[in-house]
């Protein structure tokens, strides 16, 4: 049988006429996993399959790096990859390929990346300096055969920007002294000693280690036997150098995961402020002194620690590397999740999502040192004014969607109110069915988040658990900055001094934000704002 050639403008049609058919259908798709229920619309999750912790969080040539612990076979933890995604802002991310894969080493576990500028490691140039993971090896197999040292630090590196790599012939570069949980390093650059500083999480302590080169490393110091939250193992540290809020005075910040031992059950994430020598990291006094006293004598101290967040879904959570120097922030993202129920999450092609990202401050309060999380600025460029109102005065009960000329819960919406004489003040976020309830009960000093009729909650008993926080300074105002997205609210009061992030599952979207009061109080300032769908698509 004869074949008619096609032409080279009939070839080109019939490329073009497959490209737009295949770009149809991926923008079906993307567009039916943009909506599909419970997907967030302005976190981070991947498109498909199961995301824990992030990892190798670096920032190169305007591109914010968000690797993450990643199963592309499945939606429940697994052989762990490093799942990866990029973005300019930290709102607006473009998922792209897995950037590490298992090899015979072992699956690969979490760890960070730096720019190795002065290309201490051999990897790139100066020119081109090299993006360099530092990741913890996990080998299953000796695992298995109960071997002890199956947990090591590996070296990838990228000469392209993060988007291909090539693993250290040399792996690995740390081995475990006979201790089965080593893993998670954090590798920061310590300028005054010209070398780099990897901070390990060792069982129920960090142990600190220094290299010249990223390949050669030397135990230092050990820190945290005995000193904080122990109820489970230590995770994903963080050691971070920041400026005291509105002054010159800098201290370091220890920031520890812990799995079980948070501050409401499950996950949690406690912080330690002192100094850095290059060597060894000492706790400052007062706070020393207040980890050491009685439980009783100091709210904060719920389970022997001081927590980022008393929200149940911020675990894992660490800071972004090379950030300009014109940029003096701390720049944060945790998990958005918990390891009592984070394989049973009632999604289905996805499961895990990342915080919105924040910016830590260390805050002198009279307390002592105290870490604040705060949105990072750049959700304001995403957000649109909706409507706002001041001065309302409560009697006992408002409908604050109401008052706001709205029909919907925004995506974000602040409350300032002055207590006066009232004890407790609710605000509930509801839908007919479905009611989420945030208390400051001034009686009895604490904050409570309580989500135990907000949706789909019987996954797991310790879902409906009420979560609890110290209230601190009873000044009688507070602002409240509420984030609600499909399937979470992010709570940061007073500014951030209290932080509460939680997931949600409501059967239907949030319809109505009302409060309830015992006493009469003034609404001074209520306003509400759309954040727009985040997705790179």
């Amino acid at each position: 049988m004869k074949r008619n050639k096609l032409s080279v403008g009939q070839k080109f049609l019939l490329l073009s006429i497959s490209l737009t058919l295949i770009t149809s259908a991926m923008t079906v798709v993307a567009e039916e996993i943009y909506h599909e229920k419970h997907r967030p619309q302005f976190h981070y999750s991947p498109h498909q399959q199961w995301m824990n912790d992030p990892n190798g969080m670096v920032y190169y040539e305007g591109e914010y790096h968000l690797f993450y612990q990643y199963n592309p076979y499945n939606n429940i933890w697994g052989p762990m990859h490093w799942g990866h995604a990029v973005s300019k802002n930290m709102l607006n991310w473009e998922e792209l390929p897995i950037a590490l894969f298992p090899d015979n080493h072992g699956a690969i576990f979490s760890g960070s990346a730096v720019i190795d500028w002065k290309n201490t490691s051999g990897f790139g140039t100066t020119k081109n300096p090299p993006m360099v993971a530092i990741f913890t090896y996990h080998d299953h197999l000796a695992e298995n055969l109960k071997q002890k040292t199956y947990q090591t630090q590996g070296l990838a590196y990228s000469l392209d920007k993060g988007r291909s790599w090539t693993k250290y012939e040399g792996n690995p570069v740390l081995t475990s002294p006979d201790i089965p949980d080593f893993r998670d390093p954090k590798v920061s650059w310590y300028e005054p000693g010209k070398k780099w500083i990897m901070t390990l999480a060792v069982k129920d302590r960090i142990s600190f280690y220094s290299s010249k080169n990223l390949k050669n490393w030397t135990h230092e110091s050990d820190f945290g036997q005995g000193i904080g939250g122990h109820g489970g193992v230590w995770e994903c540290p963080d050691l971070i150098k920041m400026k005291v809020k509105g002054t010159d005075e800098e201290k370091y910040v220890l920031l520890v995961s812990i799995n079980p031992g948070g501050p409401n059950g499950g996950s949690g994430t406690q912080y330690f402020v002192g100094d850095f020598d290059g060597k060894e990291f000492v706790l400052e006094t007062g706070f020393s002194e207040l980890l050491a006293s009685d439980v009783d004598t100091s709210p904060e101290l719920i389970k022997d620690g001081i927590w980022l967040d008393y929200g149940t879904d911020n675990y894992a959570g660490v800071t972004w590397a090379d950030v300009p120097a014109t940029d003096e922030r701390k720049l944060f993202i945790g998990w958005m999740n918990n390891w009592q129920y984070a394989n049973k999450l009632p999604t289905n092609r996805w499961r895990g999502a990342m915080t919105i990202p924040r910016e830590l401050q260390l805050v002198k309060a009279k307390q002592g040192y105290r870490v604040y999380s705060v949105p990072v600025a750049e959700i304001e460029n995403q957000h649109e004014l909706l409507e706002s109102n001041e001065n309302l005065v409560v009697k006992k009960h408002l409908d604050v969607t109401k008052a706001l000329g709205l029909d919907t819960v925004t995506q974000r919406t602040t409350l300032s109110v002055d207590l006066q004489k009232a004890k407790v003040l609710r605000v509930i976020v509801e839908n007919d069915k479905d009611r989420l309830i945030f208390t400051i009960d001034r009686n009895k000093k604490q904050f409570q988040l309580d989500r135990s009729a907000s949706g789909i909650v019987d996954f797991d008993s310790m879902f409906s658990q009420i979560q609890l926080a110290p209230l601190v300074d009873d000044v009688g105002m507070f602002t409240m900055d509420f984030f609600v997205d499909e399937s979470s609210i992010e709570i940061f009061v007073n500014n951030g001094q209290t932080v509460f992030t939680s997931l949600l599952f409501p059967e239907s979207p949030y319809q109505r934000v009302l409060l309830e009061t015992d006493d009469t109080v003034l609404l001074k300032s209520a306003v509400g704002y759309g954040i727009e769908p985040l997705w790179i698509k």
